[in-house]
């Protein structure tokens, strides 16, 4: 009984903190699972519906070609990966795939785009593309590399709700990763975005070969932001054929699940999801992710250029685990 007490006081810390350290975010990674499951779950009750996840779909609206060299992504022009550098998909096409999501059961629409960081003409062209999923009722998201100002007040003009921007992983890891951007480089992007209006996307990558001080310092960056992002994506590593992290070892499991966990008490009023690496968790990973905090998802067959869980396989596992496609707002 007074183990049980203990930890309900651990869960009526402050909900709102801009101040975690690294060792501490350590420390709470390498909690008991059960011990870090029950607090998880007892912040995630307290600002949501634990039976309720947002879905999302993700479309593709420009691919590869990229210059960059992220280890990870079969979209960089230096990898032989076979995806093709493809141009921008014109209004019709991106309306099409919006209506099938929509009536699918998503609520929010993300389109990413391959670039280092558009041009000015391209943002033109993406700002006509939120303005017409926007007319179909959904919240529009995009992800199209590093933003300045401007074009930042220009998607937010547009309509635009969300802008996706990962910090991937920890400052200290980041450059076993990608070399050609910064760290700073992206949080300058995060800055010009919520200094614009719009709601941060922000999150990142596990099993890239960092160890749990990078996690728990990537968590603390995020959390340490002025304000917390709104959502925060929480990817397992995709392995593909080609790129630098190919032959990297599978993540086990419980560790994207820690994360997560991690996330939820961190962040508490922040939409988490379960997103890149979600069809490699299988149902009993993914129904402990959902316990563990997270309330939202990619819903449909692909990510951008990765496979995900075929829509019917979501909503039966919906239907074992009782849970309600929609969103449930923070409280």
């Amino acid at each position: 009984m007074q183990h049980v007490q203990r930890m309900s006081t651990a869960a009526s810390l402050p909900t709102e903190r801009h101040d975690w350290t690294v060792p501490e975010v350590e420390a709470l990674l390498n909690q008991p699972l059960n011990d870090l499951l029950f607090r998880a779950h007892q912040v995630h009750r307290e600002h949501f519906d634990p039976n309720a996840v947002q879905l999302s779909t993700l479309l593709n609206i420009k691919s590869g070609g990229c210059p960059e060299d992220c280890a990870y992504c079969p979209q960089s022009a230096r990898y032989d990966t076979g995806v093709n550098s493809e141009a921008l998909l014109d209004v019709d096409t991106v309306l099409g795939a919006a209506r099938n999501a929509k009536a699918a059961g998503a609520s929010r629409f993300c389109m990413g785009a391959a670039w280092r960081a558009p041009k000015d003409r391209d943002i033109v062209k993406v700002a006509e593309l939120i303005e017409a999923v926007k007319g179909l009722g959904l919240e529009t998201c995009v992800t199209l590399g590093m933003l300045k100002p401007q074009q930042a007040t220009q998607l937010k003009n547009a309509g635009l709700d969300y802008y996706n921007h990962n910090l991937d992983t920890s400052p200290e890891f980041y450059g076993e990763v990608i070399t050609t951007r910064t760290y700073q480089d992206r949080l300058d992007t995060l800055g010009a975005v919520r200094d614009a209006g719009i709601s941060v996307c922000c999150g990142g990558i596990v099993g890239m070969g960092e160890g749990v001080p990078d996690r728990a310092g990537l968590l603390c960056t995020l959390a340490n932001l002025p304000e917390h992002p709104e959502s925060v994506p929480i990817n397992q590593l995709v392995r593909v054929e080609g790129t630098p992290l190919a032959d990297q070892s599978p993540v086990d499991c419980f560790d994207v699940v820690r994360v997560i966990a991690a996330a939820r008490i961190m962040m508490p009023k922040a939409y988490v999801r379960l997103s890149a690496g979600r069809k490699e968790l299988g149902e009993a990973g993914q129904a402990l992710a959902y316990f563990a905090g997270a309330n939202s998802i990619f819903y449909g067959e692909q990510l951008l250029t990765t496979p995900n869980p075929l829509v019917d396989e979501d909503r039966q596992l919906f239907d074992k685990l009782g849970i309600t496609a929609g969103a449930s707002h923070p409280h």
